[in-house]
């Protein structure tokens, strides 16, 4: 069997990330605090929302994990190339398809919630992420930072371990979402849950000009979070016999 395209690997990270950010923030949208028209609380809630996340994870990671690796998160291309499982150039292709595949989300998203009567981005909001006063729980700068720069590290731990070649075949994409459920379930209060900057991105762009303003700590942290756990694994942990060979294959290429 051939190697994935260029193409395919882009459209991949371009679904999944799409996918990804349309069924996460879709969930807390339209369906978090969903009342019928006798009052009737037939929302999802956070834990609702958390699971929504980690589902679109599992389902796009099995559907097209086999073609870019599934990544479908500018932090984990960044972890996953800092340690040395794929290239800077296929991370360059991610980064474009993710971010795309974000804005293309909330753009869609954006457009069904216009639909809806008496909506609007200022007095509803857009499942933007935020500190201070754009901070569900209103929590500061600091506590954002932190609990975005520990959850992306931990995320990228659990990613790194599950697709070790030493780790048990197949149960990586299950492992991955419910990770990414849990990290919702602890974070969803203080930062709305990013650990994940084309979800920032994408959900910003239409979320009007305070949530673009702070996005760019939904950058920072996560970034930073995923190129230390990125660059400790194989510290921490070794490197897997199927991770030598490709390095060893390389030094002889390029000797």
């Amino acid at each position: 069997m051939g190697c994935p395209s260029t193409l395919s690997k882009f459209a991949a990270e371009f679904l999944g990330t799409f996918v990804l950010v349309f069924g996460g923030c879709g969930s807390a949208l339209i369906a978090a605090t969903f009342m019928t028209d006798k009052d009737f609380p037939a929302g999802i809630g956070f834990a609702g929302v958390a699971l929504a996340f980690g589902l679109t994870v599992v389902a796009m990671a099995y559907a097209v994990g086999h073609i870019s690796g599934g990544h479908f998160n500018p932090a984990v291309t960044l972890g996953v190339t800092l340690a040395k499982r794929i290239g800077w150039g296929d991370a360059a292709l991610y980064w474009v398809a993710q971010f795309l595949g974000g804005i293309a989300a909330g753009a869609v998203l954006f457009a069904v919630m216009s639909g809806k009567p008496e909506w609007s981005v200022a007095t509803d909001g857009f499942a933007t992420n935020g500190y201070g006063e754009l901070s569900p729980g209103g929590f500061s700068l600091l506590s954002v930072l932190i609990v975005e720069f520990v959850l992306t590290a931990i995320f990228l731990f659990v990613i790194l371990g599950t697709t070790d070649g030493r780790a048990a075949a197949g149960f990586a994409p299950l492992a991955i979402g419910l990770s990414l459920t849990l990290i919702h379930l602890v974070s969803i209060p203080v930062s709305n849950t990013s650990v994940n900057p084309a979800r920032s991105l994408g959900m910003a762009v239409f979320g009007g000009a305070d949530a673009l303003g702070q996005v760019w700590a939904f950058f920072v942290a996560p970034l930073a979070g995923a190129a230390v756990a990125g660059l400790l694994y194989s510290a921490l942990f070794g490197a897997d016999d199927e991770q030598i060979e490709d390095n060893e294959e390389t030094a002889i290429a390029a000797a």
